[in-house]
């Protein structure tokens, strides 16, 4: 038989996850040396992973790169298997007898937890859950938030923890001609929430949201952004971060929390209130969420590796709904090595470990790789690291046994399993666009997978 990666043997190579860092890891492949045939599988019937359900609505443009992906899925090698959980639907081992390599590219799925008494009560939430709800995620599409509350709490200032705080804040008008799910429009307009607080631990300089999404938070129509201008006065260790001329972040971010500090009060109809130097330390209530108790922090350590460390010094907030975005970890997968205490799947450049010994054939891209860092574009470089690595390994790798992809299908098929293609994807997504077009939304997206399914069901 002929060398792998050959036109008369081409590398056969299972990529399990569709967003961008599986996308990305495709592109490489296709663009190397090698003759490569991909499949690429998904536990939904959708493609695009957090480009498609984590994006806030309100930001369309950084779904752009979907077309990217759109390109990259036209390749004749290339193939999308979706509505198929790989761990459950179909096992590593059989992965295995039909891919020369398998390469995981599954993301950062759950959150990480505060560690806190009241975590759990009712009206405390992950910012995955609410980010997940109001953006159609069929997982997540019968969740319910109370909005009747007056104040929700956001512990995180990342820009996740800023994507919760502009939805909170927006009104439906604001909102109405996006992609957002109309079971969530439905329920923000009826929110009675007015006082929105963003917690960080650390002070403003270290603040992790960006210059953009700062800037937004002081043009809605009806939300105050609101700082304590004492918030600003830096301590001594924040003040030489802040001067540090490789600190571009903080010096852009800055300026924009000093006008806010400075703006009169207005009438507006919702406040955000920045709010430093702040840990959660207990959520209380009798029996769901009614306040929250943070504990004031001050910043000590090393210059750029600054910590918060509490004071001992107290306060009590009033809140009936909290949204954790504290960070985000991988989930383990049956079959595949995975550090629970780092949330990744292990790997030395890419190569999946046991132990410290690679496993021949395994890979892994993206936050399941690395952890959660980094923004969409950031995934390409490490995708392209990891298929630099496989590509490199592809002379020793052992052949799969079973090297045909349409006799895998229809075994699945037999199975019972609705494979999803791109063809079909495609089809669910024309639908989608035409069911937005009425209420002038960009689409109205499709929240249970039987919905999807059914179209595919009804039109072939």
């Amino acid at each position: 038989m002929s060398t792998l990666g050959s036109s008369e043997n081409p590398l056969r190579v299972a990529i399990v996850g569709s967003g961008p860092s599986g996308f990305y890891a495709a592109d490489a492949l296709f663009k190397s040396d090698a003759c490569v045939h991909v499949d690429m599988f998904d536990r939904l019937p959708s493609p695009y992973g957090l480009v498609r359900l984590g994006v806030a609505p309100d930001h369309a443009k950084i779904k752009n790169s979907i077309r990217v992906y759109e390109k990259i899925a036209a390749h004749e090698n290339y193939a999308f298997w979706g509505n198929v959980t790989v761990g459950r639907d179909v096992t590593l081992v059989e992965l295995q007898r039909h891919y020369d390599a398998v390469l995981f590219a599954s993301g950062a799925e759950t959150d990480r937890r505060l560690g806190i008494p009241g975590e759990d009560f009712p009206g405390s939430h992950t910012a995955t859950e609410f980010v997940a709800w109001y953006n159609g995620h069929p997982d997540y599409c019968d969740h319910e938030f109370d909005l009747s509350v007056k104040a929700a709490v956001i512990i995180g200032q990342g820009n996740v923890a800023m994507d919760v705080c502009r939805i909170l804040a927006k009104t439906v008008d604001e909102l109405k001609h996006t992609d957002i799910a109309q079971h969530a429009l439905d329920a923000l307009a009826e929110s009675q929430v007015e006082d929105i607080y963003m917690i960080g631990r650390r002070g403003p300089v270290q603040a992790k949201f960006s210059q953009q999404e700062a800037k937004e938070m002081g043009k809605l129509d009806s939300c105050d952004p609101i700082v304590d201008p004492s918030d600003l006065e830096l301590d001594p260790l924040s003040q030489a971060e802040y001067d540090d001329p490789d600190n571009q972040s903080a010096r852009r971010i800055f300026p924009i929390l000093q006008e806010f500090s400075q703006r009169p009060a207005s009438n507006s109809q919702r406040r955000l209130h920045f709010e430093f130097l702040k840990s959660p330390v207990e959520i209380c209530g009798n029996g769901k969420v009614e306040s929250i108790r943070i504990e004031k922090n001050r910043i000590e350590g090393d210059p750029k590796r600054l910590q918060a460390r509490g004071t001992g010094e107290t306060l009590d907030l009033e809140a009936g709904l909290v949204f954790r975005s504290v960070g985000y970890r991988g989930a383990p997968i049956p079959g595949v090595p995975f550090r629970d205490d780092w949330g990744v799947i292990p790997n030395e450049d890419g190569r999946i470990t046991d132990g410290d010994k690679p496993i021949p054939g395994l890979y892994v891209a993206g936050w399941i790789k690395r952890g959660p860092t980094g923004v969409i574009g950031t995934n390409k470089p490490d995708s392209q690291a990891t298929v630099a690595a496989l590509l490199a390994d592809a002379a020793a790798l052992k052949p799969c046994e079973l090297r045909d992809s349409e006799s895998f299908r229809t075994e699945l098929k037999d199975r019972g399993l609705r494979v999803v293609s791109f063809a079909d994807w495609k089809r669910i997504d024309a639908a989608e666009v035409e069911r937005g077009k009425p209420a002038g939304k960009p689409r109205e997206k499709f929240v249970r997978v039987d919905e999807m399914l059914s179209l595919l069901d009804s039109s072939s």
